[in-house]
């Protein structure tokens, strides 16, 4: 099985980690051997600074917070990541790179040249083979959110914010349409969840095919 690293992103409340549980009941009833995990998060390293950085108790600066991020990510990569690909696995995450240039980039405006340099040292330049970029108008995915208990650091923050982020978003998927796939998430989950697996169908079979001679 050739590996193949999938990310699911988009605003607060988009669904992402409803459509990744999906696909990943989709892959196991193929008999897909897959990994499913997230970031921050996905480590016992990450699992910590996921509950530093969604502290609503906290107040952060965008450095030190993108300096989070990026460690949760370098041990992510190292731990999680890598191995499982190179075991030929399909690996599904919720979140990774693109999330910082969106919300520290775009949303709370460092440099993106610094962020593509610290991303690509801390990741060895590992990027998805697809984005799954669910996008939504930020008011319906606040209201979403907030209907799931109390907000989190990030979910606090202003309606202005959250839309830069989805912004940012949007320009990084104009910047390169081979890699993302982008749906609107008001659309219903199960009509969402057919589009994506359809997408992913299609890279599982290309990864397939044997290579001419």
């Amino acid at each position: 099985m050739t590996p193949l690293f999938l990310t699911f992103e988009g605003p607060e409340g988009a669904g992402k980690s409803t459509q990744l549980r999906r696909l990943a009941v989709r892959l196991e009833a193929a008999g897909v051997a897959h990994t499913v995990t997230r970031e921050p998060g996905g480590t016992g390293l990450g699992t910590r600074v996921r509950e530093v950085l969604l502290d609503p108790a906290l107040d952060m600066d965008p450095l030190p917070e993108f300096l989070l991020y990026s460690a949760s990510r370098a041990q992510l990569v190292r731990e999680v990541l890598r191995p499982a690909l190179s075991r030929g696995e399909v690996v599904l995450c919720d979140r990774y790179a693109d999330s910082s240039l969106a919300y520290q980039g775009a949303g709370r405006g460092l440099e993106s040249g610094l962020l593509r340099a610290v991303t690509a040292e801390v990741t060895g330049g590992l990027t998805p083979d697809l984005t799954v970029l669910l996008d939504l108008d930020p008011a319906l995915g606040l209201h979403r959110a907030a209907q799931r208990g109390q907000p989190d650091r990030l979910e606090q923050a202003d309606l202005a914010f959250h839309e830069r982020v989805r912004r940012g978003f949007l320009d990084l998927a104009r910047h390169e349409p081979e890699r993302f796939l982008v749906l609107d998430a008001a659309r219903g989950e199960a009509e969402l969840s057919e589009a994506i697996w359809q997408a992913v169908g299609e890279r599982l079979a290309q990864g397939r095919q044997p290579t001419a001679s």
